[in-house]
């Protein structure tokens, strides 16, 4: 293998060709540095979460693909994998993870206290989460409480304290995740249980595509509870209509239960999220700039 196919396989084991999953991960992190910091984060907060995403993301495929690898082969859309395929061996993916868990920890250790304790507690969720899939039937739960906690680290990391609101956040994005990741998971349906393996799809069956509304309707619920108890302006609650309008599309793609509409689906939630970022980035900015008046 040259030095350019290894290159490659090791940004596809890490999923640098499709960045979905980081951008899931990614809003989030900025929804809750955006309300804990009132529009204005520190430029050190917001370098560091970006970057610690992208980093916690990649090392969190490699988990995923490990704990796959004998799955991955028997599974249409996963078997081009680099460690289903064996492109990259057990031990070379063992040494890029940990080296992204030390670029990840050198990260943290820039951050506060608090924020450094709820790191330590958000390596074992991202750790667990891709082994779960063959004892717990619903690992779409965990996803969310997984991927959502960056939004509690975001108000650590600006205030050096936690506020309700941000485990308020946290909930309406377990319930996003949930929405998503069903959706994800209604693609490999039959392939999870021809191996016998369990998610939020197989347990819900025909009521999939409900569960999937319910989820959204509950986030999208949250997060105007949220923006009222945090008066937040017309933007915002634009932002999320916009995201309800995103989601009414979703239910047209997974009616059918098409595995490529659903995909299209799972990928729109990218828009979900960043609806969501840019009407309350653009409240809060308006709201300091009305200060500075």
């Amino acid at each position: 293998m040259t030095i350019k196919q290894r290159l490659d396989a090791y940004e596809r084991l890490m999923r640098l060709d499709k960045p979905i999953g980081a951008l899931l991960l990614l809003w989030p992190a900025l929804w809750g540095l955006w309300l804990a910091a009132y529009g204005l984060p520190d430029l050190d907060n917001f370098l560091i979460f970006v970057v610690g995403v992208i980093v916690m993301r990649s090392f969190g495929c490699i988990v995923n693909d490990y704990a796959d690898r004998r799955f991955d082969p028997h599974v249409e859309r996963t078997r081009a994998r680099p460690l289903a395929t064996g492109e990259i061996s057990v031990k070379e993916a063992a040494a890029l993870a940990a080296s992204l868990l030390a670029v990840a920890l050198m990260l943290v250790l820039q951050l506060n206290q608090l924020t450094v304790m709820l790191a330590f507690i958000a390596l074992p969720l991202a750790v667990i989460y891709p082994f779960l899939k063959r004892v717990f039937a619903f690992p779409q739960a965990w996803l969310g409480v997984a991927f959502g906690f960056s939004i509690p680290m975001a108000f650590a990391a600006q205030h050096g304290s936690l506020m309700t609101v941000a485990w308020v956040v946290m909930i309406a994005n377990v319930f996003w995740a949930i929405a998503y990741d069903t959706e994800y998971a209604m693609v490999d349906r039959e392939d999870d249980m021809k191996l016998g393996l369990k998610s939020s799809a197989i347990l819900l069956g025909h009521r999939d595509v409900a569960g999937v509304m319910v989820a959204h309707a509950l986030f999208l619920l949250i997060m105007a509870g949220v923006g009222y108890e945090r008066r937040l302006g017309v933007l915002y609650f634009a932002g999320l209509a916009v995201a309800l309008g995103l989601v009414a599309f979703q239910y047209r793609l997974i009616r059918e239960r098409q595995r490529e509409g659903c995909f299209k689906a799972f990928l729109n939630n990218n828009w979900v999220g960043f609806a969501i970022f840019a009407g309350l980035a653009l409240d809060l900015y308006l709201r300091v700039k009305m200060r500075w008046l």
